[in-house]
């Protein structure tokens, strides 16, 4: 036995990722007295700028809005008493099919081999007992999801840590109240036309694909804290639109995929360190 701290190491692509799909056991474990490090990839400057600005539109400064983001990361961070915060620095890709995917930097345009070797190194150091990241698609097909998917599978082949790996998901149970609750805040919203409606039902999972189900409503406060320290792209972050008691109701659970695992714990399971305390 050892007297270090069990540790989980999530893996995003951008500030504010963080809180959206894992604020809740974030703070629920450091709450638990895990040690929980948070690896960020890019530096956000594809996120909106002061006033909303958008980018390519004038005004918007990329290296202004990363600064600003970076600030931002830190206060959320605070806010989950996250242990350790790791920036890779990378450029944010934008959305899917912007130019900023192959500018210079880029995060989607890192070689794999790159960024898979840094973030190895950072596991060599904390050696995780668990580690969160996206699917394969990023959950919606951001490109820096992607990568970051890929480069965090890329290093636990280069290590020899044997962490529980998740990746984030969502049940389809959950994308439908989510959908009711939009409705409900803004009842002028047009439906989705046929293209969109099938792509949005395709988003997350069915519930019985879910391996792991983790209770996170004593924490939504702090969700919500966290991603409101993101106030800059406050226009773009729905959930902080309801308010913190619908919030509450809807974001109370955080669901995963189990994708490896070496201690056999059953499945579905109700806490990502099932069977190693």
């Amino acid at each position: 036995m050892t007297d270090r701290p069990l540790t989980f190491m999530a893996v995003h692509a951008h500030p504010d990722d963080e809180a959206t799909s894992t604020g809740g056991v974030l703070a629920r474990y450091a709450a638990e007295g895990v040690r929980t490090v948070l690896v960020t990839c890019t530096d956000g400057g594809c996120g909106d700028g002061p006033g909303g600005v958008k980018p390519g539109e004038p005004g918007h400064d990329p290296a202004a809005v990363a600064r600003m983001r970076g600030e931002e990361l830190r206060e959320s961070c605070e806010v989950l008493k996250i242990s350790d915060l790791e920036t890779l620095g990378y450029a944010d890709s934008g959305m899917m099919g912007w130019p900023s995917n192959d500018a210079p930097g880029s995060f989607w345009r890192t070689p794999v081999a790159e960024g898979a070797a840094r973030l190895a190194d950072l596991m060599r150091h904390y050696r995780p007992d668990v580690v969160v990241t996206y699917d394969e698609n990023g959950f919606y097909g951001h490109p820096d999801h992607i990568q970051a998917h890929r480069i965090t599978m890329a290093a636990l082949e280069l290590t020899d840590l044997t962490p529980k790996v998740y990746w984030t998901t969502i049940p389809h149970s959950a994308m439908r109240r989510f959908g009711e609750a939009m409705r409900e805040l803004d009842p002028g919203m047009p439906e989705p036309d046929p293209a969109e409606a099938a792509e949005l039902a395709e988003l997350g999972l069915p519930d019985e694909e879910i391996t792991t189900w983790v209770d996170t409503a004593g924490f939504s406060d702090q969700k919500f804290d966290s991603l409101a320290a993101h106030a800059s792209q406050g226009e773009n972050i729905f959930f902080l639109k309801m308010g913190k008691e619908k919030f509450g109701e809807l974001m109370g659970t955080e669901t995963f995929v189990r994708v490896k695992d070496s201690t056999g714990a059953a499945v579905p399971e109700t806490d990502l360190f099932a069977g190693l305390r």
